[in-house]
């Protein structure tokens, strides 16, 4: 590989923003852009993103909390960070909202909420970097969507005990594949390109130890044949963040192994 074409994969000393970098794909994301040398400022709610970090040693890695859902909070936290680290190289939101309820329990105060957390807050959050993206002239953004937002549940995946992919969740994921495209078009002359990512069957390790079932028949509806592994998520995310994208903006990258292609 010549220099020319490993530095457009490089993403050391770019500082990115990780929120929701504590959980299942967020560590692994967090954990592969800090191994990459990015500055990484891991963003989650309580001492979540703490407790993570310190844990894996991560050397290039800060922490903060932040419950994104309080918008008045995200925008001074957007602020205060920006005043003191200067603004992001790249942001990337895997924060998500959902009730896990059945279509038939929802209340419309529970939709509500569930599209306040999931489109409206990461709205409030992503404008307010965005626009110090675009008055600096550069910046990438990474949304995080789903297989859900494009495809319905499939039903026979769903046996007892578990609970169909919940509606409002679907219904918000599809509102982020939007909200990514407007903000593309919106940015794209201010040089940010702002893209998501639909992952498609990650069941967290609990449910991988516990509903093996489950697990197997997620698989088998996966063109590939299985499911996917969190690394897989961090390496798209790692892509879209570098120069190797730099001509990639209002895209939603599926990775889930073919689920949407059939």
């Amino acid at each position: 590989m010549t220099d020319a074409a490993a530095d457009i994969l490089n993403l050391k000393d770019k500082h990115i923003w990780v929120f929701g970098g504590a959980g299942y794909l967020g560590q692994a994301t967090v954990s592969v852009l800090d191994k990459l040398g990015a500055k990484v400022l891991c963003v989650d709610l309580g001492d979540r993103a703490e407790a993570f970090v310190r844990k894996q040693n991560l050397t290039n890695t800060a922490y903060a909390a932040l419950d994104i859902r309080d918008t008045g909070a995200a925008e001074r936290f957007v602020s205060e960070k920006i005043a003191e680290l200067g603004v992001p190289d790249g942001y990337v939101n895997l924060t998500t909202a959902t009730t896990a309820k059945r279509m038939e329990e929802l209340t419309a105060e529970d939709f509500d909420e569930v599209n306040h957390g999931g489109l409206t807050a990461t709205f409030i959050l992503t404008r307010a970097i965005g626009l110090q993206m675009a008055a600096r002239k550069k910046g990438s953004i990474v949304l995080f969507s789903s297989m859900y937002g494009s495809v319905s549940p499939y039903p026979e995946v769903y046996q007892e005990p578990m609970n169909k992919n919940p509606l409002e969740y679907g219904v918000g994921k599809a509102g982020i594949t939007q909200m990514t495209r407007y903000l593309a078009v919106h940015w794209g002359k201010s040089n940010v390109r702002c893209n998501c990512i639909s992952p498609g069957p990650f069941p967290n390790p609990d449910v991988q130890k516990g509903h093996a079932a489950f697990v197997e028949r997620l698989a088998g509806k996966s063109p590939m044949g299985r499911i996917g592994q969190a690394s897989e998520i961090a390496g798209s995310v790692a892509f879209l963040l570098s120069d190797a994208a730099s001509y990639i903006t209002g895209q939603d990258l599926a990775v889930d192994g073919g689920w949407t292609s059939w």
